[in-house]
């Protein structure tokens, strides 16, 4: 197994933004399609918690989630979510959005929900955000084991 491995004036180049209109127009709108797709449909979800919707809160109930544990689902969702929309930290956001992602994954699991529907959705989600962030964002390149390096 290769190990990645980046030297210091990489790592500076990879953390300073691209000057506007450096990459190619078709693949940003196409990353801010696919990773912002599952971020406005998150948007809505953690909006629907938080707003305690009696069908979310019958949902949830059935998913063994008490009305009181809505608020800081929601909450924490929403948060990753911001965190996911904005240069700085949509790394870090992708992050706490896969693990919250991971999480659903194991409530359908665990209640023997149907596979492709249910329990693997979240996965097309993650993977819908990451590939769009790859698109998007060349740390996230730098790192994919899909290219071959530190790509512009």
């Amino acid at each position: 197994m290769k190990t990645l491995t980046i030297d210091d004036a990489q790592l500076a180049a990879l953390s300073t933004p691209l000057p506007a209109g450096s990459t190619p127009w078709r693949r940003t709108w196409t990353g801010r399609v696919l990773a912002g797709l599952p971020l406005v449909f998150m948007t809505w979800d953690a909006s629907v918690k938080l707003l305690a919707i009696p069908q979310v809160i019958e949902g949830s109930a059935r998913l063994g989630f008490e009305r009181a544990n809505l608020l800081p689902i929601g909450l924490i969702e929403l948060g990753a979510v911001l965190l996911a929309l904005f240069y700085r930290t949509r790394i870090f956001g992708a992050v706490l959005l896969t693990a919250y992602l991971g999480g659903a994954v194991a409530v359908h699991v665990q209640h023997s929900d149907p596979t492709f529907s249910h329990t693997l959705f979240p996965i097309y989600f993650a993977t819908m955000i990451w590939g769009g962030l790859a698109l998007l964002d060349r740390r996230v390149r730098a790192i994919s084991p899909f290219t071959r390096g530190p790509a512009a």
